[in-house]
């Protein structure tokens, strides 16, 4: 139990939560441009969407450390039920909630990301909407719950990655590029040089019926 009481898990908590919040910020950066279909020569699209779901899995994989050493450090009172279940810590009760909140809406996100083929896409983009709302709590649960985040540069760091976040909401909203009726919008990479569009939008030639005859008469 000696090692359960040592300072560094508390330390690994705080670094790990940090480093959390900064990848989801990202993350969740990274899918509105995923979400928006940016593009372009030098990264295209499917770099980004590739870069987004990788640092999905290592976001995950710090909140997974962070959750862990919070449990395993006995000088707390949290146990694993609280990380799953709300109310249910004898520490810091509401922020400890709000983060089990957060946990299971981003557990909820993920593993709807891992179904993407098994259920509908109407159902996927329902339940990736949670994530707006598992980085929220998350924000909050970092700036009720954490030791650094209330002052100095852990403070300005929670305000920077929410005032991101609310950047990239609102660009979502408002920059989305229209879509055309029962179709997806074009791709940022298509050009009227495009051999696709080039093709549909060259002249066709006249049906053979309908072909101008020369004047008869003349040889």
């Amino acid at each position: 139990m000696i090692a359960l009481t040592t300072p560094y898990l508390w330390y690994t908590t705080r670094a790990t939560g940090i480093v959390a919040l900064i990848l989801f910020t990202m993350v969740v950066s990274l899918g509105t441009l995923v979400a928006n279909r940016i593009g372009g020569t030098i990264v295209g699209r499917f770099e980004i969407n590739e870069l987004h779901r990788s640092l999905s899995m290592v976001a995950l994989t710090f909140l997974a450390i962070h959750i862990l050493t919070t449990v395993m450090d006995s000088y707390v009172p949290t146990g694993l039920i609280s990380a799953f279940v709300p109310m249910t810590s004898d520490f810091k009760r509401v922020g400890v909630a709000i983060g089990a909140v957060a946990f299971d809406l981003i557990l909820a996100v993920w593993i709807s990301s891992l179904l993407k083929l098994r259920i509908a896409n109407t159902s996927w983009r329902f339940i990736h909407w949670f994530s707006w709302l598992g980085f929220t709590t998350a924000l909050v649960h970092a700036y009720m719950t954490g030791t650094d985040s209330r002052t100095g540069i852990g403070l300005v760091l929670v305000a920077t990655c929410g005032a991101v976040v609310a950047a990239a909401a609102l660009w979502r909203f408002f920059g989305r590029p229209t879509r055309a009726a029962g179709r997806t919008a074009l791709s940022p990479l298509a050009t009227s040089k495009d051999p696709v569009r080039a093709t549909s939008d060259a002249p066709r030639p006249f049906p053979v019926s309908q072909r101008p005859t020369r004047e008869r008469g003349r040889r």
